[in-house]
């Protein structure tokens, strides 16, 4: 009797375990989006200039996720967006410091109105943004 028993346990497991995944699969859950890191726009990248300081570039960007420790002349701004039933998408901003002075740009939003961001990258993963020199104040 009592082998009977834990067979119709174990049958009743194995078939509880497997309609509770096939239920799971039909029921779609909820899935959170999920946004890690800088999360850096257009508007905010066609306020950098050429030459600004690193405190400037802070102040209008936030602080950087990535600083290397062996490059204190590059910042990285990494930020990564997965929605909870599509695929993951990532953005990457790397600036470049020339002593304290901001020189260059590259990454996947461009230098230009914040008008003009519609917040899709496109195909194109790096390019090199042209930025205005820094005007005295």
């Amino acid at each position: 009797m009592r082998s009977h028993f834990a067979a119709a346990l174990v049958a009743t497991s194995l078939l509880a375990g497997c309609s509770f995944d096939s239920l799971v699969g039909v029921v779609n859950p909820y899935r959170i989006d999920v946004r890690q890191g800088n999360y850096v726009d257009q508007e905010m990248v066609s306020q950098l200039q050429r030459g600004m300081t690193r405190d400037q570039v802070r102040y209008v960007l936030g602080t950087p996720l990535v600083v290397g420790m062996f490059r204190k002349d590059r910042w990285d701004y990494v930020y990564r967006y997965r929605p909870g039933h599509a695929d993951a998408q990532q953005r990457v901003i790397s600036l470049f410091f020339e002593g304290d002075a901001l020189e260059r740009i590259e990454g996947d939003v461009e230098a230009g109105s914040g008008a003009e961001a519609s917040g899709e990258t496109g195909a194109v993963r790096s390019r090199v943004v042209e930025m205005p020199a820094a005007t005295a104040r």
